[in-house]
């Protein structure tokens, strides 16, 4: 869809605003955007900002109605030992100011985190096709190693000598594609 403003490039914000039950649909592109802060002004008052939009969407506290200075809790108010930047001032922009500040923001961010990445707050990576196969199994094989140590932890031994048998198996494929992958 091509943005109605400039008829030139490609529209990346598509915004529906009704009022009164009148509906209005807007398709622009970010430079027309930035230049039309009136479309998303409310009823003539002060506008917001996508990370807003998001923000909101996120239930992280944002500027929507501008609260006031003591409003916001005292660990809000941690800033960055290396940039200075503040938890608010992180939901105004959008963007961290340096590395450091996801450590010092860390205890904000895994709630936001776990909701976006459907309760994940680890990466752990693409693993390619080529030696996939093996870390699988790799990976399966510490999970049953764990799970047996809690096994024998609770004395369940006769779970435990399952799962023994079950990481001998894996052992065994695991050693046999590792000679298949060396020739």
């Amino acid at each position: 869809m091509i943005c109605q403003e400039c008829n030139q490039r490609p529209a990346a914000l598509h915004f529906t605003k009704i009022v009164n039950g009148e509906t209005t649909e807007v398709h622009i592109c970010q430079k027309c955007a930035q230049g039309k802060s009136d479309l998303f002004m409310e009823n003539g008052g002060s506008g917001f900002s996508i990370n807003n939009l998001l923000a909101g969407l996120l239930n992280i506290e944002s500027n929507f109605q501008h609260p006031k200075a003591n409003s916001f809790p005292k660990t809000e108010e941690v800033r960055c030992p290396h940039c200075q930047l503040s938890f608010r001032e992180f939901v105004r922009i959008g963007k961290f100011g340096c590395a450091t500040c996801c450590e010092t923001f860390n205890k904000q961010l895994n709630p936001i985190l776990k909701r976006v990445h459907s309760g994940n707050t680890a990466h752990i990576g693409k693993i390619p096709k080529r030696i996939g196969g093996a870390l699988h199994l790799k990976k399966q094989l510490a999970e049953m190693k764990d799970t047996l140590k809690t096994y024998i932890d609770q004395e369940e031994f006769e779970k435990a000598a399952e799962i023994r048998d079950k990481i001998r198996a894996l052992e065994k494929r695991v050693h046999a594609q590792g000679e298949g992958d060396e020739s």
